[in-house]
């Protein structure tokens, strides 16, 4: 089969939907394809197998293949994947060419990490205020952003139709920020904070918890650890040790 070429627009008839029924899996690894692809037109290439994509983003062929035909790309038999049309697709499925407002609010030690990360912009977001309630760092200015009070992130989300809001607080004040985002309209929110944020059904929260992660990877050092010591050591771990995140 071939893969599908659309108009100038990915969501025209004949080509992509504009919102395919997409399993939450596959959601989360677009965003790998995504950045594979993006490496592949960096070094000149114009296709890509499936067993090249597949390789470069992590996971197995057949799974990238099942991925990507709910977005209506199979790609040509002998040939592969249109490496641009395929960017093309997974940018427009993904929302990335809206260039959405990213608000940040908490600008400690890791709000001015986030805020200083230069890859936003090239991944279709504009990071265009930051906040905090600390009025020692009001005012202070951060990758050409000067920080501003939280209490003015209401009417700033207007001017700037602030789509995501970050929340890069300690866990004690990350409810009431999400409390105020969510009042000044916003419906998408990356949380940094541990915890878990109580939010209407219809506001969308994705949760970064490193200690969670460091957590997960600790169990599988234990695993590890565990099978080294069975009888057959090293090559019983080699025969059971699957990658993380699998």
């Amino acid at each position: 089969m071939s893969q599908q070429r659309q108009g100038s627009t990915p969501g025209d008839a004949g080509g992509v939907p504009a919102f395919p029924d997409l399993p939450e899996a596959t959601i989360a690894r677009l965003p790998e394809y995504l950045r594979a692809l993006h490496h592949l037109a960096e070094t000149g290439a114009e296709t890509v197998s499936s067993e090249g994509l597949a390789a470069a983003a992590g996971v197995n062929s057949a799974k990238l293949r099942k991925d990507l035909s709910h977005l209506g790309s199979y790609g040509t038999r002998g040939v592969g994947y249109d490496v641009a049309l395929l960017v093309d697709q997974i940018e427009h499925i993904l929302g990335l060419d809206k260039n959405r407002a990213v608000c940040l609010v908490g600008v400690g030690n890791l709000g001015h990490a986030l805020a200083g990360y230069a890859g936003f912009a090239s991944r279709g977001f504009r990071v265009v205020a930051l906040f905090d309630a600390d009025p020692n760092k009001v005012g202070e200015r951060i990758n050409g952003l000067t920080v501003r009070h939280i209490d003015d992130l209401n009417a700033v989300a207007a001017e700037e139709s602030i789509a995501i809001g970050v929340i890069a607080t300690p866990p004690g004040s990350a409810q009431a920020v999400a409390d105020v985002l969510v009042a000044a309209g916003v419906t998408s929110i990356l949380n940094f904070a541990p915890g878990v944020l109580s939010v209407p059904p219809n506001v969308d929260v994705r949760k970064v918890d490193l200690a969670i992660e460091l957590q997960i990877l600790s169990f599988h050092e234990h695993r590890k650890a565990s099978l080294t010591a069975l009888p057959g050591g090293r090559s019983a771990a080699a025969g059971n040790q699957e990658a993380v995140g699998s």
